[in-house]
């Protein structure tokens, strides 16, 4: 778990108008985490309602569908696909050359994976405030905020 005080999810998002996500929040919402699910489907309805944007990067439609794959599981394969292409006020970005370069800066300033630096790098890009994750290692980016699941309650 996180540190002992935790915020609220409505403090975390109060100023958030676009919140990008990493891949865990999909993991924990449709595989129905048992610490996480309520948080982050809380999460979820409050994009779904327009509080704010959601935005993701084809980086987390591969990292979803890697064990699935690996699995032969077509179901949660597929359950994946739709809450991507179907959640209402959720945007898919590619990346592109300008997110590229953000990417090599991020993992050079603070000595991350590239998968994390371009999932940060596009939410960056796109203008986020905020960057949801729950990987304690991402707290370490100091250009958008990272709210981390284990810190947060409803």
């Amino acid at each position: 778990m996180g540190s002992s005080a935790l915020t609220t999810l409505d403090t975390a998002l109060a100023d958030v108008a676009a919140l990008g996500f990493d891949t865990v929040p999909f993991i924990y919402l449709i595989e129905r985490h048992p610490h996480h699910f309520e948080l982050v489907r809380a999460v979820f309805r409050r994009m779904t309602a327009g509080s704010f944007r959601g935005y993701t990067s084809v980086i987390t439609l591969t990292e979803l569908l890697t064990r699935p794959y690996q699995q032969h599981d077509t179901v949660v394969a597929n359950r994946y696909r739709i809450v991507l292409a179907r959640s209402k006020n959720l945007t898919l970005l590619s990346l592109d050359r300008h997110v590229a370069e953000r990417t090599a800066s991020l993992r050079a300033l603070h000595n991350l994976r590239t998968p994390d630096a371009s999932q940060i790098a596009v939410a960056i890009a796109v203008g986020c405030d905020a960057f949801l994750t729950n990987d304690h290692a991402l707290r370490r980016v100091t250009e958008i905020s990272v709210p981390l699941l284990d810190d947060l309650t409803l």
